[in-house]
């Protein structure tokens, strides 16, 4: 069975977007690219797209959506 993963990194520093198929990098993007935006870490809506347009995929096809958390300053 293929496992499909999006990943998701935003509110951090620079909001990106990935397709994981089977444990290889299927696409990745950064927000910044579609923005032009420096750094941008807004949530990455058009990285997203362009990762599934890239893998062939729909949002349906998606088996996983994993985040990256903005870790806790101390």
């Amino acid at each position: 069975m293929t496992m499909r993963i999006l990943g998701i990194s935003c509110d951090y520093h620079d909001g990106a977007a990935a397709i994981v198929i089977d444990g290889e990098v299927a696409a990745a993007a950064e927000q910044e690219r579609f923005s032009r935006i420096k750094h941008d870490d807004s949530l990455p809506t058009e990285a997203i797209a362009a990762c599934l347009a890239a893998a062939d995929l729909q949002p349906d096809d998606v088996d996983a959506i994993v985040f990256h958390e903005k870790p806790i300053v101390s």
